[in-house]
C-alpha cells in the first residue's frame, strides 16, 4: 500500500514538473524539433518515467535531475537565440545539397542522407526531379526546402497583378452536433437562420451536423455525420470498394 501511495506521488511530481517546464521552454511542434532537440526530449521523458517509477532511490534526486535538465534546456535555448555561432553548435545550420539541378553527393553523405531520401523530401515538395530544382537546403529539423527553376515555379496573384480578396477566420457555429451559441450571437445570427442555412443542405436536425462554420463574407461551410462518399475515393487497403 505504502509503494502505490508513493508511485502515486512520484507520478503527480512527474507528470506537473513536465507539463511546468515544456511550457516554459516553449511550444515548438514535433515537426520542427531538431535532432538534437528530438533526443533531448526522449532523454527528458526518460528522466520523468524514473522519477514516477523508482522507488529505490529518493524522489528529490530524480525530481533534481528533471529540474536540472529543464533548465540547462532552457538556458541553452536563450544562448543559442542571442549568439548565432553557438546557435550553429547546438542546433545545426541549413545544407546545401541541390544546387542549379546538381545534387552535391559530398554535402549528402555529410548529413547521413542517401538519393533515395532525398527524392522522397523532393516529392513531397511536390517536385520529382532535381532537374526542376534551383537550390535545395535540408533544413536543422531534417525536411526540405526548395527554390524550382524559374520556369517550374507557381504562378501567384502577384504575378498577374491581382489583388486577392480579404480572408478572414472562419468562426465556428456547430461542434459535433452541438451549437455554440456565443459564437453564433457573435456573428449576430439567430437559431432560425441557422437553421435556413442548414435546410439548404438538407439538413433537419442540429444533431446531424458533426461541424459547421460561416466566414465574414457569410459563407457557410458545413460537414454532416453521414458523409456521401463517391465508391472508389477512399484509398485506403481496407476499402473493400476498391
Amino acid at each position: 500500500m505504502k509503494s502505490l501511495i508513493e508511485i502515486t506521488i512520484q507520478t503527480l511530481l512527474a507528470f506537473f514538473s513536465i507539463l511546468y517546464i515544456t511550457r516554459i521552454l516553449g511550444r515548438q511542434q514535433v515537426s520542427q524539433l531538431t535532432v538534437a532537440e528530438y533526443i533531448n526530449g526522449i532523454t527528458f521523458g526518460s528522466i520523468a518515467a524514473n522519477l514516477a517509477t523508482d522507488l529505490e532511490n529518493h524522489t528529490w534526486q530524480h525530481l533534481l535531475g528533471v529540474i536540472l535538465f529543464g533548465a540547462l534546456t532552457y538556458f541553452v535555448n536563450k544562448v543559442a537565440l542571442k549568439k548565432r555561432s553557438l546557435s550553429k553548435v547546438f542546433q545545426g545550420e541549413p545544407v546545401l545539397v541541390i544546387q542549379d539541378g546538381q545534387i552535391l553527393e559530398r554535402n549528402l553523405k555529410r548529413l547521413g542522407y542517401n538519393v533515395d531520401d532525398l527524392m522522397v523530401l523532393l516529392r513531397q515538395q511536390d517536385c520529382f526531379s532535381p532537374d526542376d530544382v534551383e537550390f535545395g537546403l535540408i533544413e536543422m529539423n531534417g525536411s526540405l526546402s526548395i527554390i524550382k527553376v524559374g520556369e517550374k515555379r507557381n504562378v501567384t496573384l502577384g504575378d498577374l497583378n491581382i489583388t486577392p480578396s480579404d480572408e478572414s477566420i472562419p468562426t465556428e457555429l456547430i461542434i459535433g452536433g452541438q451549437i455554440i451559441y456565443e459564437n453564433l450571437k457573435q456573428r449576430k445570427l439567430t437559431g432560425k437562420q441557422l437553421m435556413k442555412e442548414l435546410n439548404k443542405y438538407k439538413i433537419d436536425k442540429v444533431s446531424e451536423v458533426m461541424y459547421a462554420t460561416v466566414d465574414r463574407s457569410g459563407k457557410f461551410y458545413v460537414d454532416k455525420f453521414k458523409d456521401n462518399i463517391r465508391p472508389g475515393s477512399d484509398l485506403s487497403e481496407n476499402n473493400k470498394g476498391i
